[in-house]
């Protein structure tokens, strides 16, 4: 996947340099290029905003540099157009069925607004999404992009060492991943679940399931709510039950046979 980001602050990008996504970019699944909205500017003092129509408070970002960035951008590759993304607080809210969205793509360019935001008309001409990552506001969209372009990459094929991981994080089926622990075995007196230690691998996958439910329930309902809305939450319920039945058939034929 290639990834173009335009911004009038390129270091502002530099943590992708690090960790998965890095690694990524260092063999070669994802292409990372960071523009500087500058260079298309044609006035001595490189000027990218102005004031608003309408008056208000803050600076607008001009149409013409970012036209130009994107038009030259766009050729970059002939035959091929990117899919354009603004990180904006009036943009849907970013999920991980998005991401997944994203990460189909083989190519992204990602628009950073600063200021007020982006003259509106150069969303209306470019943009394919506008994307909230949450209702807040930040000074710009480059902590957006990070988020976003994280997400998307750790959904390559080969970014991540163990690919099941993605299939068991929170929100992939809907619902909240169940807490997971690791050594010691007891740390400040807080025991890890007898479940998990007791080698029964449909055991703590139905325990992993019942924690899931609960957690989403008790933390976010909205979630759960959804995922019943779907039937996701009725499918992982189900198979609790399904397997906490078969584990019952299996000991009371276990206590027939022995009688």
């Amino acid at each position: 996947m290639r990834a173009d980001v335009v911004t009038i602050f390129p270091d502002y990008l530099q943590p992708l340099r690090l960790s998965l996504v890095g690694r990524a970019q260092q063999r070669g699944t994802l292409d990372v290029r960071a523009h500087d909205l500058r260079t298309w500017t044609s006035d001595l003092h490189r000027t990218v905003d102005d004031a608003p129509y309408g008056g208000g408070p803050g600076m607008v970002m001009r149409p013409e540099p970012w036209d130009a960035a994107l038009t030259e951008i766009s050729a970059a590759v002939p035959g091929s157009r990117p899919r354009v993304v603004v990180p904006t607080p009036a943009g849907v809210p970013f999920t991980q069925r998005k991401a997944e969205e994203l990460a189909r793509e083989p190519w992204l360019v990602f628009c950073c607004g600063r200021y007020e935001g982006i003259d509106s008309r150069v969303v209306e001409a470019w943009a394919d999404d506008e994307i909230s990552i949450g209702d807040y506001v930040l000074a710009g969209g480059e902590v957006a992009t990070l988020v976003i372009l994280e997400a998307v990459a750790r959904l390559l094929p080969g970014v991540l060492g163990n690919s099941a991981s993605a299939a068991e994080d929170s929100f992939s089926d809907g619902l909240l991943e169940a807490p997971v622990y690791t050594r010691p075995q007891v740390w400040r007196g807080m025991e890890v679940p007898a479940v998990l230690r007791s080698g029964d691998h449909g055991a703590v996958a139905r325990w992993r399931r019942e924690q899931s439910l609960t957690r989403t329930g008790q933390r976010r309902p909205d979630l759960l709510a959804e995922a019943t809305r779907t039937g996701t939450a009725n499918r992982a319920a189900a198979e609790v039950a399904g397997a906490a039945g078969a584990a019952g058939d299996g000991a009371g034929r276990a206590d027939r046979e022995a009688d």
